[in-house]
């Protein structure tokens, strides 16, 4: 039977990542939903849609730190729970680095959308 490590220390510094991350994807959701669903979609489209530069930086600030924690939220999440069913050596060294790439690539296209969405770059 393989040997189970787990790079996820129950409180350890991922551990403490990990549950940062999902309580600032929860509060980011909830605000979102509230916009949408209490206010009105109208509200959260026209806020999108102004030309004030502190809106536009605002919500590429957000967007970035939506995308960076969800990202670092679900790759860790991924990675340990491989490596909590076993993985190891050589497969558990390609699984990390395929995530780190996929990360790296989903993170600059996501920056680049967010700017053409926040009306920085046209």
């Amino acid at each position: 039977m393989a040997e189970h490590y787990s790079s996820f220390e129950y409180k350890g510094t991922r551990w403490f990542l990990q549950r940062i991350t999902a309580v600032f994807l929860i509060g980011v959701l909830a605000f979102h939903f509230m916009l949408l669903h209490f206010v009105n979609h109208a509200a959260e489209v026209t806020f999108l849609g102004t030309q004030a530069r502190m809106q536009q930086v605002g919500y590429f600030g957000t967007m970035i730190a939506f995308l960076v924690t969800a990202t670092f939220h679900g790759v860790n999440g991924v990675y340990n729970a491989l490596v909590n069913q076993g993985l190891s050596g050589t497969r558990r060294s390609t699984v990390k680095w395929v995530l780190v790439v996929a990360s790296g690539v989903l993170i600059l296209q996501g920056v680049r959308t967010s700017l053409y969405m926040a009306g920085i770059l046209s």
